[in-house]
Order: structure tokens, then C-alpha cells, then sequence
């Protein structure tokens, strides 16, 4: 069961490799703002379900930071990935039917544009979505805007982005002193990175 914390995040966004950027951007905001990634890539337990690791890991975070902009078929399969969905699915259940702390989480909704989702997940209608335009700059504003929320001071969005800049030109030397390659970081690796380089600034 993975620990619960009260500034955990969890992050519920594509893993491909034409949203690494994003990701990256999206995990080192919640770092820099003070507060604990959380993500199903943190775990690599071949024996356990995965729907459970990731239901254990909503259950542990107070926050959630869901990015359902990836609505696109699938090259190979001509289908849709609905992981997105599905995990916001369960993160608002927990809000609606959890005891104590569970119906005080909160989240962070992101799509491309306002109002897309109305076109394939209609039932969220009356929620806030938060669009990013596919932008890291806008993508970092609305994260930081968000763990704002919680009450405690927080640099501007316009700072956490010239910061991310500086950081992603200084990752390869970082790796490098750290023995690892940028290009095949796990996720407790990009984590350990990201505090080395706020460690140093």
C-alpha cells in the first residue's frame, strides 16, 4: 500500500513517448510547488494488479492531476486509450463514495481545449476543465495554479516555467554526474533528478 501523504499527487497522464515532455513538465511543477508525485510508473511489482496499484495509489493522494487531452485512435489498433478516463473515473468515485479524507480530494481536470470533452466524455459536463492549448508554458501555469489552491505560497507559473527551461538544459550534465543516460530515466530516477537540480538552484 503505498504511503499516504497529505501533499501526494497523482498523475494521471499518457506515458508514450510524444507526451514525455508534458510529463516531465507536469512532475517537475509538483516537485518544485512542494509536493509529492505520485504515479502508477513509480511502481514495478510484476506480482501485484495493476488496477490495484493504481486504486491503492488514489486512495493515498489528497490531489489529482488528470490530463484526458490523448483521445486519438491508436495507430496499430484503430482504438481509442481510455486509461485517462477510466483512472478520473475512479478518482471521483473515491471523492463521491469514500469516508473522511477520501471526500475531500480534489483535482485538476486538463484537456486541449475547453470544451472538447464534451464531444467524448460528456458526463464530466459541469465540471471546470482546464485547457492547455498543447503547451508546456500553459500546462505548468495551470498546474501550479492549481496546488496554489492549497494555501501555501508558491512562486509564479512564469518562474516554475523559466525554471523547468534552465532545468531540462541542465538534465544531461545532472544525469551525467548521477551515472545515468537522460534518455532511459525511470520514473523514481526522474524524480531524484528533478531534486537534485532544485537542491543545487
Amino acid at each position: 500500500m503505498p504511503t499516504k501523504s497529505p501533499l501526494a499527487v497523482f498523475i494521471n497522464c499518457p506515458f508514450d513517448s510524444r507526451y514525455q515532455k508534458f510529463f516531465d513538465a507536469i512532475v517537475f511543477t509538483v516537485i518544485r510547488c512542494g509536493f509529492d508525485a505520485r504515479c502508477a510508473r513509480e511502481i514495478d511489482d510484476g506480482g501485484g494488479i495493476r488496477i490495484d496499484k493504481i486504486m491503492n495509489l488514489i486512495e493515498a493522494c489528497p490531489y489529482g492531476i488528470h490530463d484526458i487531452s490523448r483521445t486519438e485512435l491508436d495507430t496499430a489498433s484503430n482504438l481509442p486509450r481510455f486509461n485517462m478516463p477510466l483512472e478520473l473515473g475512479i478518482f471521483l468515485g473515491a471523492r463521491r463514495y469514500g469516508t473522511g479524507t477520501q471526500k475531500l480530494k480534489q483535482c485538476l481536470i486538463l484537456d486541449k481545449a475547453k470544451f472538447r470533452y464534451q464531444k467524448f466524455i460528456s458526463d464530466i459536463s459541469g465540471q471546470d476543465i482546464h485547457a492547455h492549448g498543447n503547451r508546456i508554458e500553459s500546462l505548468i501555469h495551470e498546474v501550479r495554479d492549481f496546488l496554489r489552491t492549497s494555501g501555501s505560497h508558491i512562486s509564479g507559473g512564469k518562474k516554475i516555467y523559466d525554471e523547468y527551461l534552465r532545468f531540462e538544459k541542465s538534465k544531461p550534465a545532472i544525469c551525467g554526474s548521477l551515472e545515468l543516460s537522460p534518455e532511459q530515466l525511470t520514473y523514481k530516477d526522474l524524480t531524484h533528478v528533478i531534486a537534485q537540480w532544485l537542491a543545487r538552484s
